[in-house]
This record gives structure tokens, C-alpha cells and sequence, in this order.
């Protein structure tokens, strides 16, 4: 008996041992991703798990001391002592070298003071560039939607990439994938415009940018992109933050998931910020059908979601939707959020939820996988830290300063130009004044930088400021008679004026949850006494150019009416009245064009280019036709002449494609771009139908005379919609064809779908 006893016991040691010896390690980087994951997690307490799906902000407490070494507070030192999903913005007010050896230290504390040596993502955004100091600042993500030119933004954010990854980063929130269509909206410059094509193609572009087409995850050269906010946030009602978002089911499908949809399964998107807001009556921080349903069931999106700041515990106390704060929690992580963004009252229940309701570590462990996945696919437990050497060498590299130009300069839009007002020429002995409320302390440098050696002369003055620049809620000023006459007075003795109006980083911003921060609007008509400067100046009989700057769509009604020429150039890059200034001398010919309707009136709210043909059938009363400028909209010293549309074949079949093409003759006298647009309407639908949408687009460059065929392919898949069964339908029957210099500028063709 004692001998059978110690058989089993020595055959049992063997296969324990065996079993041990067979385990995979996930350090070992031979194995795949997956395999790394699935070695590591059952290593993991609970609290080490939830750990892993928390973010705090680097303001709590890590931050650079006096000598630029790293220190940390009581409170974060506690934090990390489990590990951490990630931090955000960790050196963000440092210069990036100084921020690559910070977060090196921090990585390093991080990596040594948790059980299994699991690093922490470093968490950025991107409006103008990287948001933190020292990086290639360029124009704002609507800025670029006007460029038209896909390319330049995923170059553009293919350096947005780079420089983050360089300063020690490696996930961004952003790109923003919401459809804006409400300029009350204080955020409306973050995202890419009112139509969803456009706004798919530069958010797509954006994230294969951005993660350097993927590849550079894991090469540790570019950094993640968090595609937000899902869903429908753009369009929140009355344009104010935090509000209820009211938006059919049909056109959540063919309007406001298509950017998101490309986000994961064309670009590949580490990851997805649910929205703020909820949607129709169900807040999408607990919205499984949304955040599971679609995104991972539909669209199969396998990286992680994480939320808006502190929106899962906002589930109880903002919402209502939830009975208790570990309500809320439940909520959030059944719904499918896997990162609670900085919040102490939501996630940080779980473990002791765990022990009440063990099913829910199913839950956890899920979302576990996805950050611990995300981590190894930026190769962050193999290569955690950065070269100091290279982040000297390549942040605000020579050619990244010169993209930011070249953007600025596809980006700017020539609303009017009554009389060839522009180009200016630098060659004659010129008097100009730069004046406004937009004049920034280095125009004047920049413009004479731009025209160098020459007989422009040039005089500047701000003469008032919008507002307080208070940064939570700003108030207007008085208006001031003495800064206008001055104004006045200085444009009498110019031969040209330049009027910088518009708006500011202080007149459309984000309006943050604390009641004591505003940013949105009920007006859109320029704050201040903008209009009566306009009218002042213009009465003097002088040439007057106006350059609008501003971060939300404005009604523009006297200054569309007043002045000569209109520049609109909503937030260009650093190097803005720089490029701004090129093009006023001609040096180059303005090729943006509007990504946005621009209304005469708020009271015209909704009014975008692709709303229902049925809303176009009446005007208002007292208000001039139509808008004061359509969605793609945008002059040029060109002359841009549309000639010999037609279509290879008068009818499509769903299996078949046809090719629809247009002749572009420059008729002007200077090389010039051009956006070639297509737009498509449905005739006849088995629901009330667009009245066109843009379904493509193309940026040529033509010399004075040169002449260039486009072409399009017309696919089916262009030609669906969700009908009335909610199901998506390709319905036989005519369809008009148009392609053109604008929305509502161009030549019309038809062909039939026949099934």
C-alpha cells in the first residue's frame, strides 16, 4: 500500500511538473499575441485586473521636479503599486525631449513596482498636432477636411504619430469620427465637416496616419488611434454639451456609423470612445446593442473601448439611468466598456462586486484581454522606453514644419473675390493694413516674411479683443468707439485693408461638465463689434480682404455682403497668416473648399447640402435663398471650366460598375488646383430620400490651359440606403448624376439601376 501511495504521488509530481514546464511564458516574445495574452491573465489577481482598466490623469501627480526628474505624488505612487491601463497626458507641458526621459523614468517605476511588470499606455489627443509642447502645430482636423486631400492628412498624421510616439506616448483619443452639422456647438472644429463621406475618407486616413498604416505599432515609431465619440456626440440637441442626441435609426446607419465603421475595419483602429451623450433615450456608456452589438457582433472590432471622462459613474449621477454607483460599473462593463477614463467612483467597486457576484470576472477578464492585447501590439513589454536621440532628431523635423505649411495652404477657402480683388500684387508700392480682432502679435512679421524683398509696406493693430479670454466662461466686452476710430483712422491711410475676424479658441471651445465652463453658442453671428468694423472700413472706398478665422461656422452676413474678397481660413497651422499671406500675393492659388454649409441665419439650423430633397421646398420669410455659401464651396485664381460629362453605360445592374467621367479645362491664366466633386440623388426611394450626396471626390492640378479627363467608378454599394424594411436595399429605378466645382455648382447626367 505504502509503495502504491508513493507510485501515485511520484506519477502525480510528474505531471504537475510536466504541466508546469509546459506553460508558456509571456514574456516570451516567439509566441503570438494571443498566447502572451492568455499566459499572462490567469497570473493576475482581481485587483491587478481591474487595474487594468483604469486611466488617471498625469495632473494628480506625475510630473517633472525642478532637476526635470520624475516625481510622483502619495497618490499616484498608491495607484501604481497594482499597475495601470494607462496615464493621460503625462508631460504634456514639457518639451519632448524633456518628456521622453520623464516618461522613460515613469514607464520604468511602472514596469519595476507591479507584480508582472505590466507597462502602462501614455495617453494624448490631437486638435492642432500633438497636444503637448513642442510639437509641429498644425491646423485643426476641419481645417484639413477642407484641403479635400486625403493624402495630406494622413501625412499630416502620420508625423502626429511620430512625434507622440517620440515624446514616450503611445495611444491617442482622437481621431474625431463625429458628423457636425450644428456650428452652436462649441466643438465643432474638431471633426471634419457636415457630410459623411468626406468625414469617413480624412478619419480613415487619419488613423492609418496616425498608427503608421499599422505597421509602426508595433516598430515603435507611431501610436495608437481612439476613433470618437460613438455614437452620434457631433449632434447633441441645441448644439450644447452633455445634451440629449434625438437621431433616426435610418440615418444613424447611412450617416453616422459609415465613419466609425471604416475607423475599424479599414483604418484598424486600436480603439473607440463611447460618446458623451446618450442616444435616443439610451445612454451610450450603457449601451450594449451600440458598443457590442454593432461595433464588435456587426463591424468585428476586436481593440478596446474606453470611456469619456468619468461617463460610466455619470450613468447614476448624470443620466439616471443606473440605481447606484455600482450600478453604473455594471452597467458600463456589461455594455462593453473596458477603460473607466479617470473616474474614483465606477470601476474602482469591481473587486468587491466580484465577490458578491463572481459572473462578473467573465466580464473582466474580457475586457482585461483587450488592453493587455493593445499593449502587446505596440510591443510595450519588449521595448517600453524611447531613444532621447532620435526624439532630438525628429520631433518638429524640417519637414514636418514644411507639411504644416503645405496643408495650410490647401486648406484655405476664397469665398469671394469680386473683381479679382486677389491676388495682390507684391510687386507695386503698396500700403497694407492688417487689422482686427484676429491679428496675432507675429502677423505682421509673417506677412513680410511672405512677401520678402518688395514694395508692400505694412502696418498692424489689433484694436480690440472679442472677449475677457477668460478660459471657463469668457464674457464679452464693451464695445470700445475709440478702438474702432483708431481702426478706421489707420485704414484711411492704407491702400488696401486686411480684416482678421471671426472667432477664437475663447468663442467656441468645449464646454466641460463643471457649470462654471461654457463653450458653446445660441448665435452664430460674430461676437463683438465685428459687423460694425466691417461696415466702417468698407465705407472708406478701400479694397477690403477679409480673413476668417474661427473654430465653428459663423453667419457671415455682412461681411459676405460688404467686403471685396473673403478668405476663410477657419485655424490654420503655426505658420497660418504666414500661408495666409502667400496666398493674398498670389504665390499660390487658394484650393480649399468648404467642408460645411454656411447658413445665413441659426434660424436655418438644420441645414446641411445632403438633408432630405423635402426640405428644400420652402424658404423663410425676410431671409435671402439658400445659404450664404454651400458645402464645397471654394473660388480660385483658376479658371475652372466642367465640359463633356457622360457615363460609360446608361444603366448598372447590382453586379456591375460603370465609370461616369468629366472634362477640366483651366481657363485662367495661373497653374491652379481644382476639387472635382461627384454627387449622386436618388430620384425615387422607397423612403424620402438626400437630395444628393457626395459619393467621391478628386484634387487635380492643372496649368493655365491644361485640360484633364476624370473619372469615377459608380459602384452599387454606393447606391444603398436603408429602406423601409431598416434593412440595407439597392432599389431599381433612375438616378441623376452630378459632378462639379460645389455642391450646387455642376453638370448633371443620368443613369438606371436595373435589377
Amino acid at each position: 500500500m505504502r509503495k502504491l501511495l508513493i507510485l501515485t504521488f511520484t506519477i502525480s509530481l510528474f505531471y504537475a511538473c510536466g504541466e508546469s514546464s509546459s506553460k508558456k511564458d509571456y514574456k516570451d516574445a516567439s509566441l503570438s499575441i494571443d498566447e502572451r495574452v492568455e499566459a499572462l491573465l490567469p497570473l493576475m489577481s482581481t485587483e491587478e485586473k481591474v487595474a487594468q482598466m483604469r486611466i488617471f490623469h498625469a495632473n494628480i501627480g506625475a510630473k517633472p521636479d525642478a532637476n526635470g526628474n520624475l516625481k510622483l505624488s502619495d497618490r499616484v505612487i498608491k495607484k501604481l503599486k497594482l499597475g495601470i491601463a494607462g496615464i493621460k497626458n503625462p508631460g504634456e507641458h514639457i518639451d519632448p525631449v524633456a518628456a521622453a526621459k520623464m516618461n522613460n523614468e515613469l514607464q520604468k517605476y511602472i514596469i519595476e513596482n507591479n507584480r508582472w511588470g505590466i507597462p502602462a499606455l501614455f495617453v494624448t489627443e490631437s486638435y492642432n498636432g500633438v497636444d503637448a509642447e513642442g510639437c509641429t502645430v498644425f491646423g485643426r482636423p476641419m481645417t484639413s477636411a477642407a484641403s479635400f486631400n486625403p493624402d495630406l492628412v494622413q501625412r499630416q498624421w502620420d508625423v502626429v504619430g511620430k512625434e507622440a510616439r517620440l515624446r514616450g506616448m503611445h495611444m491617442c483619443h482622437s481621431p474625431e469620427a463625429d458628423i457636425v452639422r450644428d456650428p452652436r456647438f462649441g466643438r465643432m472644429s474638431e471633426a471634419f465637416g457636415e457630410d459623411t463621406y468626406l468625414t469617413t475618407q480624412m478619419v480613415k486616413n487619419a488613423i492609418i496616419g496616425v498608427q503608421g498604416n499599422y505597421e509602426g505599432l508595433g516598430k515603435g515609431t507611431h501610436i495608437g488611434a481612439v476613433a470618437k465619440h460613438f455614437a452620434g456626440y457631433g449632434q447633441v440637441l441645441g448644439g450644447s454639451n452633455f445634451a440629449a442626441i434625438e437621431i433616426s435609426e435610418r440615418t444613424l446607419i447611412d450617416e453616422i456609423y459609415p465613419p466609425f465603421e471604416a475607423a475599424v475595419k479599414e483604418a484598424k483602429t486600436l480603439g473607440i470612445m463611447a460618446s458623451h451623450g446618450d442616444l435616443n433615450g439610451v445612454a451610450s456608456h450603457g449601451n450594449p446593442e451600440l458598443l457590442t452589438g454593432v461595433l464588435r457582433d456587426q463591424w468585428g472590432f476586436d481593440g478596446y473601448v474606453v470611456s469619456d471622462s468619468n461617463d460610466i459613474a455619470r450613468l447614476y449621477y448624470f443620466m439616471g439611468v443606473a440605481e447606484s454607483p455600482e450600478a453604473a460599473a455594471q452597467m458600463g462593463l456589461e455594455a462593453g466598456i473596458d477603460i473607466d477614463l479617470y473616474a474614483e467612483d465606477s470601476y474602482s467597486y469591481l473587486p468587491k462586486m466580484v465577490e458578491k457576484n463572481p459572473e462578473l470576472m467573465k466580464l473582466i477578464d474580457r475586457s482585461v484581454r483587450r488592453v493587455l492585447r493593445t499593449k502587446f501590439i505596440l510591443g510595450l513589454f519588449d521595448n517600453p522606453y524611447i531613444d532621447l536621440e532620435e526624439t532630438k532628431k525628429g520631433v518638429r523635423a524640417e519637414s514636418s514644419l514644411k507639411l504644416a505649411r503645405e496643408s495650410d495652404l490647401e486648406s484655405v477657402i476664397l469665398l469671394k473675390n469680386e473683381k479679382n480683388t486677389l491676388p495682390l500684387n507684391k510687386n507695386k508700392s503698396t500700403k497694407v493694413a492688417l487689422l482686427g480682432p484676429l491679428v496675432k502679435k507675429n502677423t505682421k512679421e509673417m506677412f513680410e516674411t511672405a512677401v520678402g524683398k518688395s514694395n508692400i509696406k505694412f502696418i498692424a493693430d489689433r484694436g480690440f479683443a472679442l472677449t475677457n479670454e477668460k478660459g471657463g466662461a469668457p464674457k464679452l466686452l464693451d464695445r470700445d468707439p475709440k478702438a474702432i476710430a483708431k481702426l478706421v483712422n489707420i485704414a484711411k491711410s492704407a491702400d488696401v485693408v486686411v480684416l482678421f475676424l471671426g472667432g477664437d479658441k475663447y468663442t467656441a471651445k468645449e464646454a466641460y461638465f463643471s457649470n462654471s465652463t461654457l463653450g458653446d453658442r445660441a448665435t452664430i453671428d460674430p461676437v463683438g463689434p465685428q459687423d460694425e468694423l466691417v461696415e466702417n472700413i468698407t465705407a472708406l472706398g478701400k479694397k477690403v480682404i477679409v480673413v476668417l478665422k474661427h473654430r465653428r461656422t459663423l453667419s457671415i452676413n455682412t461681411i459676405a455682403e460688404k467686403a471685396d474678397a473673403i478668405l476663410d481660413t477657419w485655424d490654420l497651422s503655426e505658420f497660418g497668416d504666414e500661408s495666409t499671406a502667400k496666398i493674398i500675393f498670389g504665390d499660390v492659388s487658394p484650393s480649399g473648399k468648404s467642408p460645411v454649409t454656411i447658413p445665413r441665419s441659426i434660424g436655418q439650423l438644420p441645414y446641411h447640402y445632403s438633408m432630405k430633397e423635402i426640405n428644400y421646398k420652402k424658404e423663410y420669410l425676410f431671409l435671402g435663398k439658400g445659404p450664404l455659401y454651400p458645402f464645397g464651396h471654394g473660388l480660385s485664381y483658376g479658371d475652372f471650366e466642367y465640359s463633356d460629362i457622360k457615363v460609360s453605360s446608361n444603366e448598372i445592374t447590382p453586379s456591375t460598375e460603370i465609370t461616369a467621367s468629366v472634362t477640366v479645362t483651366n481657363k485662367g491664366k495661373v497653374k491652379a488646383k481644382e476639387v472635382v466633386q461627384l454627387y449622386i440623388k436618388d430620384e425615387i426611394g422607397s423612403v424620402t430620400r438626400p437630395d444628393k450626396e457626395l459619393k467621391g471626390f478628386e484634387k487635380i492640378e492643372l496649368a493655365a490651359g491644361e485640360s484633364k479627363t476624370v473619372s469615377f467608378t459608380i459602384t452599387p454599394k454606393m447606391l444603398e440606403f436603408t429602406g423601409i424594411s431598416m434593412k440595407k436595399v439597392l432599389e431599381a429605378g433612375d438616378y441623376t448624376l452630378k459632378i462639379g466645382t460645389s455642391s450646387q455648382e455642376y453638370l448633371e447626367t443620368t443613369f438606371k439601376l436595373k435589377k
